[in-house]
């Protein structure tokens, strides 16, 4: 299905749908948008008129839901398009996972050199003068380690001495979100104190690191592990590696793919009892998201998707996803996760680790009117981007 997607002047109000909020589900509610903000809310009947209404009963038919806009902090493109090509691909990409129901995405970036990372998170700051729903750029390595590399190519990736993290914060004067790095790496720990300096997020990932690293990693800044589970050491119940270093520290988010491919359903439930609200459902989805199965590039890598699955040619490592948010949703809620967690992990978590819960990720009084609605199945029929987000 693809959904309806609008951006809201005026006034507007959606009722009797099933409001899914903050970890609460709230049935037979309402919600009313002036401008692009949320500015009132309730139940029953007790809306008051508005320039458009909406009854999400015949809009997304019986026990429609009502959500925030989904916000994604990993993904790498889709539609046929890759982040790395510029802001033409960029946003036919992001129109695509919009109808989704992700109205706000950070700009994911592969391994490249310092010098195009550089003026790849330059261009992405122009471009969010322009684009509301781009809240800057993931630099997904080069700061990797050799032995985890995944979908990375190897020859790219170097220490993250301290000119080469400097020189890529400031190319993005500001709008660099969040930066993944291996905390073993020589210089990996002074890196994680630049990066939360700045004001980005240090993420933990593409990791060779134990549990006592990953502490250390977090203990210096970093509040955020890259795909749990995957490029890192798995659990051992004697060696219990960064992901359960992770679960045990309440400063810090992981993040889940929920395709049913980078984790099994029983993982994905593992990690929301293992860290209840903090996890971040993200779809390091790549190009042929939203596009059909076939020979596709990857930073410099081939990748050949097949059957939705894409692997890298040479080594046949998974080379992201063809995810969208929504099928992540609905993945999670099979897999036993309760709904509103579910939910939360799409709006409220990742607002958060980034510093935006202020102003996303909730349908609360004052936040921005971004929402998505969606029919029994949790596929979306309706689409809201309200105002722009002050960065």
């Amino acid at each position: 299905m693809t959904a309806t997607l609008s951006s809201h002047e005026g006034s507007l109000v959606i009722h009797s749908a099933r409001i899914i909020d903050g970890g609460v589900v709230d049935h037979d509610a309402w919600v009313r948008f002036d401008n692009g903000i949320v500015t009132t809310r309730g139940t029953g009947s007790t809306w008051e008129p508005a320039d458009e209404v909406i009854d999400a009963t015949v809009a997304a038919g019986p026990d429609a839901v009502l959500t925030p806009g989904f916000i994604d902090i990993h993904g790498h493109g889709g539609a046929g398009c890759s982040y790395d090509d510029g802001a033409e691909a960029i946003r036919r990409a992001r129109d695509m996972h919009r109808s989704h129901g992700t109205t706000r995405a950070v700009i994911s970036l592969v391994t490249a050199t310092v010098e195009q990372l550089s003026q790849r998170v330059a261009a992405i700051a122009d471009l969010m003068i322009t684009d509301a729903d781009i809240l800057g750029s993931h630099l997904e390595g080069p700061f990797l380690d050799p032995g985890h590399h995944g979908a990375h190519d190897p020859e790219l990736l170097r220490t993250p001495l301290a000119h080469d993290v400097e020189a890529l914060l400031q190319a993005g004067n500001g709008t660099v979100r969040q930066v993944t790095l291996a905390p073993e790496l020589p210089g990996g720990l002074e890196a994680i104190a630049a990066i939360t300096a700045s004001g980005a997020v240090a993420a933990v990932g593409h990791t060779n690191a134990d549990a006592a690293i990953a502490e250390a990693a977090f203990n210096a800044g970093a509040t955020l592990l890259t795909h749990a589970f995957n490029a890192m050491n798995g659990i051992h119940h004697r060696v219990p590696g960064p992901v359960l270093a992770a679960a045990a520290d309440e400063r810090v988010v992981l993040e889940g793919i929920a395709d049913g491919v980078h984790l099994h359903p029983y993982v994905i439930r593992l990690l929301f009892d293992a860290a209840p609200g903090r996890v971040a459902l993200v779809t390091d989805a790549m190009a042929a998201a939203g596009a059909a199965d076939g020979n596709y590039v990857l930073g410099e890598l081939a990748v050949t998707v097949r059957d939705g699955v894409a692997r890298v040619d040479e080594t046949g490592a998974i080379a992201g996803s063809t995810l969208t948010q929504d099928v992540a949703l609905a993945q999670t809620v099979a897999a036993g996760v309760d709904v509103a967690e579910a939910v939360r992990a799409l709006t409220e978590t990742p607002a958060r680790v980034l510093g935006y819960d202020d102003r996303l990720g909730s349908l609360q009084p004052g936040y921005v009117a971004d929402a998505v609605l969606l029919d029994s199945a949790l596929s979306p029929t309706h689409v809201w981007t309200g105002t722009a987000v002050q960065q």
